[in-house]
């Protein structure tokens, strides 16, 4: 007959466990270090160049407008020339600006040289002279209009401005943000050609 069962002797002595356990903490250490660790996904690649970018036009430089500024019904609006050619571009005197409806049509605006026939003589009215630009550098002119309504005429709405350099230079079209809101003036005023940088 077997007597009670010595809870003791059906347990391995103390030593065996403890060699189990280093063996069992030695491998799962020799596991974790035989397998790589896994490998973050490479980055995304940089974007491709577009074909947005403009080229330079054929003239060697680019017209571009700013933001319009306006106060009390007076308007300003910034164009920036820059020379985007490799040759010397020399600018004298005033942009030749022409107002365009929606449908690209010139519209009947008088425009004046100076901001007197629109506003008080300023800063931007320094007398115009030759400015020779290399490549990269770039002029500055303004535009300047008033939004005064007579209620006795139909308002004028202009969308589009038509600049050039100069008599004779190609022109460029820009789309001011906004547009040309002429009330019933019927005129604007541009600022000479000139380096305020």
């Amino acid at each position: 007959m077997l007597g009670p069962v010595n809870p003791a002797a059906t347990l391995p002595p103390r030593r065996t466990v403890r060699r189990l356990a280093a063996l069992l903490g030695g491998s799962a250490a020799l596991a974790a270090c035989a397998s790589p660790a896994p490998v973050p996904p490479p980055p995304p690649p940089p974007p491709a160049p577009t074909s947005a970018v403009a080229a330079c036009p054929e003239s060697g430089v680019e017209i571009t407008a700013g933001e319009v500024e306006s106060a009390m019904g007076l308007r300003a609006l910034g164009i920036l020339l820059t020379n985007c050619g490799t040759d010397d571009f020399t600018v004298n005197g005033y942009p030749v600006v022409r107002v365009l409806d929606a449908d690209h049509r010139p519209l009947d605006v008088t425009v004046g040289t100076g901001s007197a026939p629109v506003s008080a003589p300023d800063a931007y009215d320094v007398p115009p002279e030759p400015v020779t630009l290399r490549p990269g550098d770039h002029v500055t002119a303004r535009v300047l209009w008033r939004n005064t309504v007579d209620s006795t005429a139909p308002a004028t709405q202009g969308h589009f401005l038509e600049v050039a350099p100069a008599e004779g230079e190609p022109a460029q079209l820009l789309a001011p943000d906004g547009g040309i809101d002429l009330g019933t003036t019927g005129r604007l005023a541009v600022n000479a050609w000139a380096d305020r940088s």
